[in-house]
């Protein structure tokens, strides 16, 4: 189901396609009966941290779906580990951190990482999976932002409100911005090491900055996310930053620099790129909850994100946040060809 193509790698510069690219966030996954085998037999750590099956998992969406990237199968928190962080995955409850951030004297604490020897087994899959793929379509690398890597820090676990993280923003401002300077460095130099091993694209996933409000945003966070996608500028690929309930924060993160900004459900897509501007790329943004509708209703819903769209180049039709776990892979297949078929068919229209 391969076919090699470079619209991913020209929306992402805002270069004219063909047809709209697709992918989709957390296309390796849980709703996979290939992945659910393989988590029968070994963890998540494991599958992040041993080479071959990471890349196994990586390519395996790659023979059902018509889709026209890759990404490497690994875990936002994966680098907090060789910082010092003690990293667990509890069942049924996600991932853990068991020595929260809590002080001055903690975020010292916190090592800087060597992605070469740290994270020697993410990169080696990266390898491992660019040969496979040959060129046929690009890799995405990813690493997480700086405010979520250290929300997860601080908080330990999951959170609704970040009461422990705004508290440390607050309160100790000095130690939230040595830990933000730590964890920008890391996230650049991980980037910057995929980039190198491989991977054509990088996203930077920002998937709890949309609880802050935009003037906290830019004064705690944005400095330290555009340190980041300023550590790229050089390394010849195309950055995606993504965050989830983003909607307010749009005009700021575009502050950052990025090719590209991907956005959520909760924001018409078309508003959504009025606010960014013409001059940046939009990937998104069906709700993951509509590829359980029926098919009708699915095929209506990505006609209207495409019309949002307007053909204009620099558009990657991705969902609002990761697939869910359980979803038909049916209904995945569905709106990459949808996606494909219906974009090309807008396109001849407006030419003809």
């Amino acid at each position: 189901m391969i076919v090699r193509t470079d619209r991913f790698l020209r929306a992402c510069r805002r270069q004219p396609v063909d047809c709209t690219p697709v992918w989709f966030m957390r296309q390796a996954g849980r709703y996979m009966a290939a992945y659910q085998a393989l988590r029968q037999r070994y963890s998540l750590l494991d599958l992040c941290k041993t080479p071959e099956l990471a890349a196994e998992v990586t390519l395996q969406p790659m023979q059902r779906l018509p889709v026209d990237a890759a990404i490497i199968f690994t875990d936002l928190l994966i680098p907090l580990e060789p910082m010092g962080a003690r990293l667990v995955f509890a069942p049924n409850e996600g991932p853990v951190i068991e020595n929260p951030i809590r002080s001055a004297s903690d975020v010292e604490a916190l090592r800087m990482v060597d992605p070469q020897a740290d994270l020697a087994f993410t990169l080696e899959a990266i390898r491992m999976v660019c040969r496979e793929l040959d060129g046929k379509v690009p890799l995405i690398g990813f690493a997480g932002a700086p405010f979520t890597l250290a929300s997860y820090l601080i908080e330990g676990s999951g959170s609704r409100h970040y009461i422990q993280t705004k508290q440390l923003m607050y309160h100790q401002p000095e130690a939230w911005h040595g830990l933000l300077d730590k964890l920008a460095s890391v996230a650049t130099a991980f980037l910057q090491a995929q980039i190198a091993a491989g991977t054509q694209v990088v996203q930077l996933f920002d998937s709890w900055v949309g609880c802050l409000s935009p003037d906290d945003y830019r004064r705690y966070v944005l400095p330290y996310t555009k340190q980041v996608i300023d550590g790229l500028r050089n390394a010849g690929a195309p950055v995606i930053h993504f965050g989830t309930d983003t909607s307010m924060l749009l005009d700021v993160m575009c502050e950052a620099g990025s090719d590209v900004i991907g956005v959520d459900w909760r924001i018409p897509l078309d508003d959504a790129w009025r606010r960014i501007g013409p001059e940046v790329g939009i990937q998104g943004n069906l709700d993951p909850a509509a590829l359980f509708a029926p098919l009708p209703e699915i095929e209506r819903r990505v006609d209207d994100i495409l019309q949002r769209a307007g053909n204009r180049p620099g558009h990657i039709f991705n969902l609002g946040h990761g697939i869910l776990p359980e979803t038909p892979v049916e209904h995945v297949q569905a709106v990459a060809d949808l996606v494909h078929t219906h974009s090309a068919r807008k396109k001849e229209s407006a030419e003809g």
